[in-house]
Order: structure tokens, then sequence, then C-alpha cells
């Protein structure tokens, strides 16, 4: 496989509303994670480290944040070898409509498609959390022959009901499609599993700009893959299944859709436990972001006799810029230039860059959005119900305070 062949195309228009108010001011993409990173950054990064360096960014919703975060932190490939990561906003070359779904992006930025001339596509979101080889799949789908080739990753059939669920032969060929079924088939030869789709899709050019002008046609069309190509498809065309191959280098498969409150928030809470299931220190598969220029983290005051200051944090993940002044940090992440005040205590939470937490004042299972400032002796975390008459709070009791919230 040549990657100067493959296009990618990378969904990150979404609103998330799943995940408001962190999406309030923000594509889901760019909403931040473990601290440094934004959502879109692992799927950029799989793509750079299976050597796809041709990459349109199809934004929407709210995207000045997450152009910046691209510009800051994406912009280092070479134009002068071919190499791009291009913003690409709602072009409305053939009517006057936004996205109208993960078919119709595609669809309204044919003309983009055909300027590169690409022998294959490879159309990927950019709200999903793993780490995999894009051109073990993309030889797969050359190696098989398909028209489109699809991602799947085997779930516990009782968890099937959420997902869109692919019917294969003993060859990994599509026969069929679910979405979110109530009695989903399971994989051929194991019944308690059955394979879910990831949105990753890999497509050869020619039949693909068939596909998108036939389902732009159809009034009756959602302008979904999942929902309305898949299924259209698979008697007319060859459609293969890839399972999925985790380069996460842990027993059990690592992907996740972060796209609720609690769902996100445990993905969090992963990566500062002992031996957390996603791995972001492993160097043969780098996680990349935008550079920061803040000055390490620092922690004082060491008074720990009765009444007295201690700077600490501890089980947490704490970027460059923070302080923790005479503050006590457990079992939390704070992201960069968070201030944390004497006497103060954050515990099982999310700061956002910017946040101040004031004296005194105690936080627990809380996600706090860019710049809030926490007054002194301020408690959240611990009356729920208090908490609920100001604030958003999850199904799992995690409290979340939006960007602007006055506390």
């Amino acid at each position: 496989m040549d990657s100067r062949d493959v296009l990618v195309m990378l969904l990150a228009g979404g609103r998330g509303d799943r995940l408001e108010p962190l999406t309030r001011h923000r594509a889901k993409p760019a909403v931040p994670f473990g601290g440094i990173y934004r959502l879109v950054d692992f799927t950029l990064s799989n793509c750079l480290n299976s050597g796809l360096r041709r990459i349109q960014v199809l934004v929407q919703y709210k995207n000045v944040s997450l152009a910046r975060h691209l510009r800051d932190g994406w912009s280092f490939l070479s134009s002068s070898l071919g190499e791009y990561i291009e913003t690409v906003p709602p072009q409305m070359r053939v009517g006057d409509t936004w996205y109208q779904g993960t078919a119709d992006a595609i669809y309204q930025n044919l003309y983009s498609i055909e300027r590169e001339d690409p022998r294959y596509i490879l159309v990927v979101a950019g709200d999903h959390i793993y780490k995999m080889d894009y051109a073990e799949m993309i030889r797969h789908h050359i190696e098989n022959g398909a028209d489109m080739t699809v991602s799947v990753v085997e779930v516990p059939k009782p968890q099937a009901l959420g997902f869109g669920i692919l019917e294969v032969d003993g060859a990994d060929m599509v026969r069929g499609f679910q979405e979110k079924p109530k009695d989903p088939k399971p994989t051929p030869g194991n019944p308690d599993l059955c394979l879910a789709s990831m949105g990753i899709y890999v497509f050869t050019a020619a039949p693909l700009t068939a596909m998108l002008n036939r389902d732009a046609a159809d009034p009756e069309s959602s302008h979904d893959f999942g929902k309305d190509i898949i299924p259209r498809i698979l008697t007319t065309h060859k459609v293969c299944a890839f399972r999925f191959q985790d380069k996460n280098k842990k027993e059990a498969k690592y992907w996740r859709d972060v796209g609720t409150i609690d769902a996100y928030f445990e993905a969090n809470m992963d990566l500062i436990s002992v031996s957390p299931h996603f791995n972001l220190y492993d160097t043969d598969w780098p996680i990349r972001t935008a550079p920061s220029v803040d000055p390490p983290p620092k922690f004082v005051f060491a008074q720990e006799y009765p009444g007295g200051r201690l700077g600490v944090a501890l089980d947490s993940l704490v970027a460059q810029g923070c302080i923790v002044s005479g503050g006590r940090v457990q079992n939390s992440i704070l992201s960069p230039r968070v201030r944390v005040n004497s006497y103060s205590q954050v515990r099982e939470s999310i700061l956002f860059e910017g946040v101040e937490i004031g004296r005194y004042a105690k936080v627990r299972r809380a996600i706090i959005d860019k710049d809030v400032k926490i007054p002194e002796g301020t408690e959240i975390g611990y009356n729920l119900a208090d908490d609920r008459r100001r604030f958003r709070v999850s199904e799992g009791g995690v409290v979340v305070l939006s960007k602007g919230e006055v506390v």
C-alpha cells in the first residue's frame, strides 16, 4: 500500500449533545481529555502512526476551538511533500444545507476528493479513544478486493443493542446489517459475541462516488453510512469487515465512545489508575497534541502539622503550568494552568485549563470547565441535591460546571 494513494476524511462536526455542557462552546472532538489532549488528537495520532498524512478534517458545529487546536498542534506537516491536515467547513457546493449526516458530509466534499484523486478513502470520526493502525485495515481492503470495508469490534451480545451490528460469513464478508437491533446476530463461531461497527470505513474511490450520488438522490435517506449506505449496498457491492487490531498492548481491546458525561468521566479516571486500560506512555505509539510553553507544575507548602498547609497531588495527572499551593489533590486530572489554593481539597475530579480552586474549597466527583473560579469555602459534589439546583449532575452523580459558570 502506498500511503499517497489514501485520503483521510475525518468527521469532526458533531454537536455531542450528550456531553452537554462540555460541548456548549466547542465541538465534541475539541473536548479536552487526559489533561493535555483533545479527543481529536487520538484519531489524528492514529493517522500519523499509520503513515497517513493527507487528512481533511470536516468541521461544522462551533469549530473555532477545534480549528485553533489544529493550527497550534497539527500544522507541522510539509505541504511541499504533499502532506497536510486541512480544516474543511461545509462548502455547500451542492445546496444550501449543512451536513445532514455522515454520508452527506463526504458527498458535499466530493469536489475535494476528486481534486486529490485518491485510490482509497478512509473515513474516521474524531471523537473516539483507541489505538489502531489504519494501514492494516487498508491492506485488508485491497487484498480482499472490497468496495467498502467496515472496521468492527467484538462486543458481548447484551451490549450490542446500542451499536450497528454486522452479520458476516466465514470469510468476514458482510451479509447483513442491523442498526441497534433488539436481537443482534452473533459472530460466526461464537454465539456470545457480536461484531459492532466502529464507524471507520475504507472505500475504493470510484464506487464511493456512485454510492453517495445514489444516496443523495433519495429523499427518504438520512444520509448516514450506518443507517443508509451499508444496508443498501450489500447486494450491489463487495463489503468486507475488518476486525479491530488493538495497538494499545493490553489484554482487553480498548475502544471507547466517550459520548456521555459518565463515560467521559470514567475514561479519564482510568488514566490515573495504577495500571490503566489505556496506555498514554507507549513511545511506540505516541499520542500527539499541541505543544505547551507553560512552566513545570509546582507544589508548594509542606507544613503537615495540624492546621498547616500541604501542597500535594496523589494518584493524579498534573499538567504544565499548574500550581498546587497548599491544597490536596487526589485521584484527579489537572489541565494546564490550574491553581489549587491553600487548605482546599480536590478529589476524583477533572479540572480544565485555567480553573482556580479557592482556599478551603472542597471539590469531589466534578468536571470543571475552562477558567471557572471556585470561591473560597465552596463545596461541590458533597450535596448533590443542592448541586442539581445550580449545575448539571449526571446520572452517575458527576457534577459538571460549564465554561463561564458563576459559582
